[in-house]
């Protein structure tokens, strides 16, 4: 292969920064690597899909400047989904000077399978041998020194959830060098991709590779090429590749997958041992259990009760010592202060900007989400909530949804739009779509979930169980009948990568919670106070009242709900946490009763869909595919609040 040519003119090569991607099958660690090469802070979660875009950070290493790339999980580099796609595009396309492939030492084969690949894009490489000391407890030993020897390439240990390994790593980047790889395809298929690399443009980086993608007939290697080089070109390489591909014999395709396993069991018999009896303990044990259709069921309830009781019980503890702290004392001085009315409703009235938003964000909501971000995380890092994927996807694949859609339903527990975004690896588009609007309809994100739990608990266990009874069947009948109108003949298959169960690490949960907490207040305070603010207009214009006036049959007479809940809706189409937390208010003060709170709860958790989920959903989906799935929802939304009402009035009258 030719030498890669400096692709910043004009810029002499010393200066210019390196670009340094960390590339790794799903779950191996590469965004705490990240984050600790950069020191910056990403979300980190024991379970695949994570990290559903590229995150870039300039750090310093040896006092040189370098560019790290953190990417989504590829398997290899023949592509299968749009996640790997952008990471092989920009590989290709902007030829990293250095790749760091992280692997999960205790789950190896995979990931030397992506070596062998990554070896033959002959750039200066460095290996992180990630998780070792998961590796030790499963009994797996690597000889880190032998495999360096093998590769070429200088292989580093690391327990990166700690810390450790952190500086080796640094080092070796600064020192990284290009692989040595003893894998051949056979005579005749060396030749080919010889020959094909040489008709290949000759500015293209990575001829072997992309020509042995080719051969393959990689269904997107070609759409690379037209888009760099034009259609004209790429269709004369797509003529000479099918002549060269005519002159081979056999599956070309198998060729290549049985040389590599071979490869990797070589690689694998040499510098690997395991220990033929290993500990099989408690993880082990409660492990197999999570993901068993008999004991999975009241190990979900266990974790459910866990969460239920701690936003009850720890975060009302917090709710009533700020409530002492900090609204009690700022309201009673402000009243206690001879200021017009004007001024003092603008401050503290119904709709004033620190009652209803800032102490609405911070006396309110913010408890609430501290303990639940902190519940949330452990389960997280935990594991379990890959398992439960596991556990969950037969229930899932009667409505449509294959298995690896399941995780990003899941991931729209704690945020919808990152599981929108996840949701780009499905190819087949019913699937695709089911997923989207599922993760849109009656799935609540992480932080309106604790918040009506929150308010469920101020009126009873029976109305959690109901309205989450409530959401459960409404998520079943959607995705049952889309999957019955919309027809294909398409299916894809499930790879899921199951990560070990192990006991989360407390000070990686307490800062994962400190930032997520910390973006809530960045994110969110500024849209409670202005949602205030416009609230306070809208009431002293007289604009309040007669939208309440023009929603009275549907709200009161259908709904059965207050026509003050109006201010509810309107606060949900600025920010879901606001609405949810005004909820909470009207259920302490009394305005909602046992009906009305569970149809409250349902009715704001289906019908808005915050705006940073409705524009995810206009870019996997398209502009008109999101303004329609949002007013499906929102329509559908009032239908089934209305019919739930008068379900429960039937039942239980008013």
């Amino acid at each position: 292969m030719e030498s890669k040519p400096n692709r910043i003119l004009n810029v002499p090569e010393v200066k210019r920064m390196k670009k340094v991607a960390l590339i790794g099958i799903p779950n191996t660690g590469k965004t705490q690597i990240f984050n600790n090469l950069t020191g910056e802070y990403n979300i980190v979660a024991n379970y695949p899909g994570t990290t559903v875009e590229m995150r870039r950070s300039v750090t310093t290493i040896n006092n040189k400047h370098y560019e790290i790339i953190d990417t989504p999980g590829l398997h290899c580099l023949y592509i299968h989904s749009e996640e790997e796609i952008a990471v092989r595009d920009m590989i290709l396309a902007e030829a990293p000077d250095i790749i760091v492939q992280c692997i999960d030492a205790s789950q190896y084969k995979q990931s030397l399978l992506l070596t062998a690949e990554l070896l033959e894009l002959e750039t200066p490489m460095v290996i992180v041998l990630n998780s070792m000391d998961e590796a030790t407890r499963k009994g797996v030993w690597i000889d880190s020194e032998a495999l360096e020897g093998m590769l070429g390439v200088a292989v580093v240990e690391s327990i990166a959830s700690r810390g450790l390994g952190k500086e080796e790593i640094k080092d070796a980047i600064g020192h990284a060098r290009k692989g040595a790889l003893d894998l051949k395809y056979g005579a005749a298929i060396e030749q080919s991709i010889i020959e094909l690399a040489s008709e290949l443009p000759f500015d293209l980086e990575f001829k072997y590779k992309i020509a042995s993608l080719l051969l393959l007939t990689d269904p997107f290697v070609e759409k690379f090429l037209e888009k760099k080089y034009g259609a004209p070109r790429a269709a004369l390489i797509h003529l000479e590749t099918n002549k060269i591909r005519r002159q081979l014999k056999g599956n070309i395709r198998q060729v290549f997958i049985d040389r590599r396993s071979r490869w990797v069991d070589h690689i694998a018999s040499l510098v690997i041992r395991k220990q033929k009896m290993t500990y099989q303990g408690f993880s082990y044990h409660f492990t197999r259990a999570s993901r068993d259709p008999f004991w999975g069921i009241p190990i979900f309830l266990v974790f459910m009760a866990v969460v239920y009781l701690s936003v009850v019980y720890i975060s009302g503890a917090l709710d009533k010592f700020l409530d002492l702290l900090l609204v009690f004392p700022v309201t009673g001085l402000i009243s206690s202060f001879p200021l017009p009315p004007f001024w003092k409703d603008l401050l503290i009235g119904d709709y004033g900007i620190l009652t209803l938003g800032l102490f609405n964000a911070i006396g309110t909501v913010l408890p609430i989400l501290s303990v639940f971000f902190f519940i949330f995380g452990c389960f997280e890092d935990s594991g379990y909530i890959t398992n439960f994927t596991v556990f969950s996807k037969r229930v899932f694949a009667k409505i449509g949804i294959p298995g690896n859609a399941v995780t990003s339903l899941v991931l729209g527990f704690g945020c919808k739009t990152m599981a929108t975004l996840s949701a780009r690896s499905l190819t087949v588009p019913k699937e695709k779509f089911i997923a989207v609007f599922l993760i849109a309809f009656a799935i609540p994100c992480s932080a309106q979930l604790g918040i009506s739990m929150a308010i469920l608990a101020k009126v009873g266990i029976s109305a959690f169980l109901i309205v989450f009874a409530m959401l459960g069947f409404c998520e079943m009948g959607a995705g049952m009948f889309l999957n019955k109108i919309i027809k294909t003949k398409e299916a894809s298959s499930f790879i899921q990568v199951i990560p070990p169960m192990r006991f989360p690490s407390m000070k990686a949960v307490f800062r994962k919670t400190y930032h997520r907490v910390t973006d809530f207040l960045q994110e969110a305070l500024p849209i409670f106070l202005l949602s205030a603010a416009g609230l306070f207009v809208f009431e002293k214009t007289g604009l309040l009242n007669l939208i309440k006036q023009m929603l009275t049959p549907l709200i009161v007479g259908w709904m059965g709900l207050p026509r003050d809940i109006v201010d509810v809706f309107l606060l949900a189409f600025a920010r879901r946490e606001a609405a949810a937390g005004l909820i909470l208010k009207m259920v302490n003060a009394g305005a909602l009763n046992y009906i009305q709170s569970i149809v409250a709860v349902v009715v704001t958790t289906i019908s808005f869909p915050c705006v940073a989920n409705v524009t995810a959903i206009a870019r996997e989906m398209g502009l008109k595919t999101a303004i329609a799935m949002t007013a499906m929802i929102f329509i559908s939304s009032f239908i089934l609040a209305g019919a739930l009402n008068w379900a429960l009035v039937f039942m239980i009258g008013r």
